[in-house]
């Protein structure tokens, strides 16, 4: 049985989304931390409507997580368009609507919706085809890239979507699949990068929507793809990758940064960059003076568990900075649906068996709260 003391943090909990914790030394309940660990997850499901038995009903209204992930294509399933939680434009606006109902306390919803070929909002479901960011950088011109900020940033609020997973920071390089081949980069060189992201940016908060710039320190030199396996960049590593981060931090205009799955030993001889406190917290927080959410890219992609235990990688990824966790459910491991639960509790565990600092906790969920609050004052909310 709960006790009273924790019936009625559970309560205040529910009353007020906008709470911030002190990090003291004071030990949190469990009813408290498990809530903090929730909101630190941006998690997915499947359908493009909620049904009473969706599992999601359960991450929203009882875990209560910080953030959803949405697809068009259904990795643990058919792999078709259309297979996952994007069909067509009005169930999408429908779909997310639900989500807003069942999280009334703030959601992060959120897509990647780069242009070219990593944009989940299709033409086939109703939306425009937009460029890709090489198309734009090698036209250099930015009135351009305003025209296409502007159809993206209206599609994505009418879609009901409060953060792109864009734009690209990463530097091209034609040798890299995962970047290059797929055109998502603007330049090899970082004035352009920010140049043509700053534009993309500026026209997103126009109306509202948050962006999280990607892969943190630059994934655009590596020679494999961190989706399938580990990731050395070593050797094609160039510091010129961290350019277009700095300065768009340094310009104000970021509001979260991912991570990139790579091994980088110029920066750290042991651990990779989502799981590196050198690379997290010594360059981007404390060098770059970054002061919003560190967002990890999927934390089930093999970069990560080919080389370390889930439990491991979330243990080491939130002392190493890392503030929100994608557990997109939609990669080769498969679907699990209580995979939030489970990750859930492993972090109130780790944080009990003094594995994770209750500061760290405290600190990513007050990042949240801050932007949860931010994002009810935009159109999306």
């Amino acid at each position: 049985m709960k006790s009273v003391y924790s019936i009625i943090v559970a309560f205040s909990l529910m009353l007020c989304a906008s709470c911030f914790w002190k990090a003291d030394s004071n030990a949190l309940s469990d009813d408290t931390l498990r809530h903090m660990a929730a909101k630190m997850l941006m998690v997915g499901f499947k359908g493009d409507t909620i049904t009473d038995d969706n599992p999601v009903v359960g991450y929203l209204s009882n875990l209560k997580v910080g953030g959803v992930i949405l697809f068009d294509i259904d990795l643990t399933g058919s792999r078709e368009l259309g297979s996952r939680n994007i069909t067509t434009a009005p169930r999408l606006s429908k779909l997310t609507a639900q989500i807003r109902e069942l999280a009334p306390d703030g959601i992060i919803i959120a897509a990647d919706q780069e242009g070219g070929r990593v944009q989940r909002l299709k033409p086939q479901y109703g939306f425009s085809q937009l460029p890709a960011a090489q198309y734009l950088g090698a036209i250099d011109n930015p009135d351009t890239t305003a025209y296409y900020a502007d159809i993206m940033a209206k599609e994505l609020v009418e879609a009901g979507i409060n953060l792109n997973l864009a734009p690209d920071l990463d530097l091209h390089s034609d040798s890299c699949p995962v970047i290059g081949l797929l055109e998502r980069a603007y330049s090899s060189e970082p004035e352009k990068v920010t140049l043509h992201a700053g534009i993309t940016i500026d026209h997103l908060h126009q109306v509202g929507i948050l962006t999280a710039v990607k892969h943190f320190p630059g994934h655009g030199s590596a020679n494999a793809d961190s989706h399938y396996g580990l990731t050395d960049v070593t050797a094609t590593w160039s510091p010129s990758e961290l350019e277009p981060f700095k300065q768009l931090i340094a310009n104000g205009k970021v509001d979260m940064v991912m991570t990139a799955h790579i091994f980088n030993r110029q920066l750290d001889s042991v651990m990779p960059a989502t799981l590196s406190p050198h690379i997290l917290t010594d360059i981007l927080r404390e060098s770059f003076g970054f002061k919003g959410i560190i967002l990890t890219d999927d934390m089930y992609m093999q970069g990560i568990i080919d080389n370390y235990s889930i439990e491991e990688a979330v243990i080491a990824a939130i002392n190493a900075g890392a503030d929100m966790l994608i557990m997109g459910n939609n990669i080769s491991t498969g679907f699990e649906p209580e995979r939030p639960y489970v990750i859930t509790d492993m972090i109130v565990k780790a944080v009990k068996d003094g594995k994770i600092p209750q500061e760290r906790i405290v600190e990513s969920y007050n990042r949240i709260v801050r932007t949860l609050n931010s994002l009810k004052e935009g159109v999306n909310n």
